[in-house]
């Protein structure tokens, strides 16, 4: 992908959505596809945190899935796409690029004044049951990225003790 500066404050949270991605991607990129899929937290009750492969999944289906609460405050709305669990680190490398022009794209239709909104009928209404303004969303998709980025390098090490 090629970086771009952007401008404004959407230019801004977009930069750093896409900083937090590609250190995701650096931070897998040279996994093999077997310590991808290697179980190691088997007894996780968190169903998405049992292995790198899960982790991935669960990260690529939340960054689509808060572009869509995004462009569902305009009334419009993509379908989620749910739990991606692939096969290769290859796959999830382009996974998390499509995500990310994905969020790009819901961006087009916004300006620096529709990211900060105080009346609760402009907010996002979380399936977690928090409210949002779009630019409380982007700040906690961008967290969301750099915890389960810090969780994989965790991983990692795991692995190299295997």
């Amino acid at each position: 992908m090629v970086r771009l500066t952007r401008l404004g404050a959407k230019g801004a949270m977009l930069d750093v959505y896409e900083d937090a991605i590609q250190e995701l991607c650096q931070e897998v990129e040279y996994l093999t596809d077997e310590a991808l899929l290697t179980l190691l937290d088997p007894d996780s009750k968190d169903e998405n945190c049992r292995s790198i492969q899960t982790i991935l999944g669960h990260v690529v289906g939340s960054a689509f899935s808060y572009a869509i609460y995004i462009q569902e405050l305009s009334g419009e709305g993509d379908p989620r796409p749910g739990l991606r669990l692939r096969d290769t680190v290859l796959a999830y490398l382009q996974d998390l690029n499509d995500a990310f022009a994905f969020t790009l794209t819901v961006f087009e239709a916004l300006s620096d004044s529709d990211l900060e909104k105080f009346d609760p009928k402009e907010k996002i209404h979380s399936r977690w049951q928090q409210t949002y303004d779009i630019e409380q969303m982007m700040e906690h998709a961008i967290v969301h990225v750099l915890r389960h980025t810090r969780q994989i390098e965790k991983f990692k090490r795991r692995l190299e003790i295997l």
